[in-house]
């Protein structure tokens, strides 16, 4: 049985393994650097389990991992020449051989992080990973940010002089309706936790003449690690999804309904893996109006064809093909490498297992709308919105769906996922079926105030 003990010794955390689990003479077979403002990502993939050291010294900041039973090769020198200069969080990493069995890596940091160093065990193409993950001290707030490229993108709109006067000083006298939905957003996300589960309240309808910024989260599935489907050509579903997000986004932002203008919020907006609950926890923390997670199917066999759109299912799922589909994206944590020893992932895991009736409801129009949409410009696999229970989809105050865009495993489709042209008529397609969701179900009052 293997074994397996966390020791804190001076201030280090030790990774200690059964000793028939010791990576004595392991080979390195890859390494990669995933930079993100989120976090940046290190990982060195091997022939056998690692076993490690870490110590996190904050003057000058930088963290040194000792990882024994291994001599430097090639691969591990390659660490120091996959650093970027643009790298939001690493200055520079340097190895060497510390002891004839110890190889020691320095990872000098840009500012004060929160290391996670930790191990995982093979699964799909990977065999064993260590990985640090290195999260920045101070988090940035996603709302806020939202709201500084809004206001960069459009200064001189009226809606972006609200926010403005909102950031720069209180109110000199009494605060319109429009200035006080601009101050609900500016000012919420500060009083949301991590899990985004405090304050939560039964939405309001919006009076009317109520101007706010409506904001639609996009959620391009899989990244970094976890390159989701690959198609028979090799393109992967994790960069098909992010360029289809971001012209969706171009959409989005600016445009109006109601009266009231959009904004969208990737849930990653670069090639790095974010687990799935994080992805929830995210869209609730900008007070998302709609959660859209895109991704690119892909099948045993190359003949399945056309796109799909899920909600969420309290119950069975739909179909023995929306099961198994569940079953598979929800592996992605699996993948992408998920730190399970983490103190508050299970936590956080548990508190958005909420949903409830009239989310399901709402997101199953939202669905409908995006499936003739999407049907008037392609082909469908299913003529009806699925339902299964994905993880992701599991925010329990957001109208959540999750888009299939094609069969990427199907060589044709996989050529139409790759071209411009098609990647714009989609993102149309999926714009015009938001706009008409508002259309029939205006967006409501946020609730909640500075």
């Amino acid at each position: 049985m293997r074994r397996r003990t966390l020791l804190n010794t001076g201030g280090a955390l030790v990774l200690t393994l059964g000793l028939p689990h010791l990576a004595r003479g392991a080979t390195i077979v890859t390494v990669r650097v995933w930079p993100a403002p989120e976090y940046s990502r290190v990982t060195i993939e091997s022939d056998a389990e690692l076993r490690a050291t870490k110590t996190f010294v904050p003057s000058p900041p930088r963290l040194a991992v000792d990882i024994e039973g291994i001599t430097l090769n090639p691969a591990l020198k390659e660490l120091v020449a996959k650093v970027k200069a643009d790298d939001p969080n690493i200055a520079g990493i340097r190895v060497g051989q510390f002891s004839p069995t110890v190889v020691r890596l320095v990872v000098d940091l840009k500012h004060p992080i929160r290391p996670q160093v930790f191990t995982l065990t093979p699964v799909a193409a990977y065999q064993h990973r260590l990985v640090f993950d290195l999260y920045p001290e101070v988090e940035a707030d996603p709302l806020e940010a939202l709201i500084a490229e809004r206001l960069l993108a459009s200064p001189a709109d009226p809606l972006g002089e609200l926010i403005a006067q909102q950031t720069r000083k209180p109110a000199d006298k009494p605060a319109s309706p429009a200035q006080n939905a601009i101050k609900s957003v500016a000012g919420s996300a500060g009083s949301t936790g991590a899990t985004g589960t405090n304050d939560i309240k039964k939405p309001v309808s919006a009076a009317p003449g109520t101007e706010r910024l409506i904001i639609i989260a996009l959620d391009p599935g899989h990244g970094g690690e976890d390159p989701g489907a690959v198609g028979p050509g090799g393109t992967r579903e994790k960069d098909v999804v992010l360029r289809l997000a971001h012209l969706l986004r171009e959409r989005i932002n600016g445009a109006q309904v109601n009266g009231n203008t959009m904004r969208a919020y990737l849930t990653r907006d670069a090639d790095f893996f974010v687990p799935l609950h994080l992805r929830v926890q995210k869209a609730r923390r900008v007070q998302a109006d709609l959660f859209i997670s895109i991704h690119a199917d892909a099948f045993f066999t190359p003949q399945p064809q056309g796109a799909s759109v899920f909600a969420l299912s309290q119950g069975g799922a739909s179909s023995s093909a929306a099961r198994w589909m569940a079953a598979k994206e929800n592996k992605a944590d699996l993948i992408g490498g998920l730190n399970v020893k983490a103190k508050d992932a299970t936590v956080q895991r548990a508190l958005l297992d909420m949903s409830t009736t009239a989310q399901i409801n709402d997101s199953l129009k939202l669905g409908k709308n995006l499936l003739g949409e999407i049907g008037r410009v392609g082909k469908l696999h299913k003529a009806k919105v699925e339902q299964a229970s994905f993880a992701v989809l599991k925010a329990p105050d957001i109208p959540s769906v999750l888009v299939e865009a094609a069969f990427i495993s199907n060589p044709s489709e996989e050529v139409k996922l790759n071209s411009e042209e098609y990647q714009n008529t989609l993102a149309d397609a999926l714009m015009r079926g938001i706009e008409i969701y508002f259309s029939k179900n205006p967006p409501l009052a946020r609730s909640r105030s500075v």
